[in-house]
């Protein structure tokens, strides 16, 4: 009976592991592949504003995915969510039409979290949608719906996973260290995982790692398959050896123009990543707007995050408060998306973004009507309001001086537009005071 037992457990946690397609190198050492090119680097700093999905069976309970179990849900009733998890109203195609909307240009989707259930029909576990009153590949119809839609879609994937017995650490939070574990054999459960996410439901833009308990080392496994499997897939720095490019949560990156970086944020009103419940509420439109202006103008990208509901639909607070972001963006995006940073670098309520031989001014607040900013290297050739009224400039050795029309109380950035006689990337980062 025993044996039986231990027989049922295991195979609810893992079937038998493929070997994944690339040959597992000796641990430490850079990647062997190289790295994307500047092609598809440049192609994904363009999008500059994405969706982020963390949802599952968790959004039964309103608490936060992975980080709940073990805390505030016993692990043997967060293990067992799935088998109430029925949502049918997730429809693939209206989630891609709310990114649109919001004027987004890609989606990753939480394909796996902490907690190891699988939104894809994978073969390497039963721990996955398939096994749900659901029985739908979330995975695969988000990914066609994205293509369908002219969407970029990409993958999170945990590298950690506090319910696969041969991980480690487990709940709560990866504290609790397991008696017997296996971190070679999970190792190929993760490489065969992510091979499964980029040969079935690729191409990608991204395969988003994350907390990278115990892959010191072993990063460079996961990078060398990412990269042998899709040569023009990004990944980010969460592998546990680095990655293409950086991760700051919950708050907006520096100016970088170097290193590419995206700030994932949350559009929860509580920080919240899962859906936070009925009372959890949405940032206000200026907060999301900030976000977006302040990291497009340090040259990095931004991952709004939202956390679909238990009958699976983005809520209406949520999906409102991106159609206003989208709103705005119908009117003002070229100064923001497929731009890059600078070369006025940002402060905490001033951005500059720039393409070809433009530049964009994004004045969140200003005391007055007349702004003074350093000198340009380059002469401007002509200044548009773009939010409205007239803007005149004047130049001299040390200063740029524009004087604006009064501001409209209503505006939560003022957008002006200088073209330049010439190329705006050519000019060198810039301090503001």
């Amino acid at each position: 009976m025993l044996a039986a037992i231990a027989a049922i457990a295991v195979t609810l946690t893992a079937h038998a592991q493929p070997e994944p397609s690339a040959a597992i190198p000796a641990m430490g050492g850079k990647p062997a592949a190289a790295p994307p090119t500047e092609a598809a680097i440049a192609n994904w700093r363009a999008k500059r504003y994405g969706m982020f999905i963390h949802w599952g069976p968790v959004s039964l309970t309103g608490k936060e995915i992975g980080w709940s179990r073990g805390a505030e849900t016993p692990i043997e009733k967060y293990d067992n969510l799935y088998k109430q998890f029925n949502p049918t109203k997730f429809n693939a195609d209206e989630w891609v039409s709310i990114a649109k909307a919001a004027g987004m240009r890609y989606i990753v989707l939480t394909t796996k979290h902490h907690d190891g259930f699988c939104l894809w029909d994978t073969k390497l576990t039963d721990y996955n949608i398939m096994n749900t009153p659901l029985k739908r590949d979330v995975v695969k119809e988000l990914a066609e719906a994205c293509k369908k839609q002219g969407i970029a879609f990409g993958a999170y994937y945990s590298t950690c996973d506090w319910h696969q017995p041969d991980f480690p650490l487990t709940s709560p939070g990866g504290k609790v260290r397991r008696e017997k574990s296996d971190i070679d054999s999970y190792n190929k459960y993760l490489l065969g995982q992510l091979e499964e996410l980029i040969t079935q439901y690729g191409p990608l833009i991204t395969i988003w790692n994350d907390v990278p308990q115990e892959f010191k080392g072993r990063g460079v496994n996961t990078i060398n398959l990412v990269r042998k499997l899709q040569p023009d897939i990004l990944i980010n720095n969460r592998t546990g050896d680095g990655g293409d490019y950086d991760t700051p949560e919950q708050k907006i990156g520096g100016f970088n123009m170097d290193r590419p970086w995206e700030s994932c944020m949350t559009v929860s009103a509580h920080n919240h990543w899962a859906w936070g419940g009925s009372n959890d509420g949405v940032k206000p439109l200026e907060a999301c707007l900030r976000m977006l202006v302040l990291g497009n103008g340090g040259d990095g990208n931004v991952l709004l995050n939202v956390g679909p509901t238990p009958e699976g639909i983005i809520a209406p607070e949520q999906a409102n408060r991106l159609k206003d972001v989208g709103d705005w963006l119908a009117k003002y995006g070229e100064s923001l998306l497929g731009t890059r940073g600078g070369p006025y670098k940002p402060t905490t309520d001033f951005a500059c973004t720039r393409k070809d031989m433009t530049l964009y001014l994004h004045f969140l607040k200003r005391s007055g009507d007349v702004i003074k900013l350093p000198a340009l290297p380059a002469k401007v050739v002509s200044a548009i309001l773009l939010t409205g009224g007239e803007v005149k400039t004047s130049q001299s050795d040390t200063e740029l001086t524009l004087t604006l029309a009064p501001k409209n109380p209503k505006e939560i950035d003022v957008v002006v537009k200088l073209e330049l006689d010439k190329a705006a990337m050519d000019i060198a980062p810039i301090n503001v005071k």
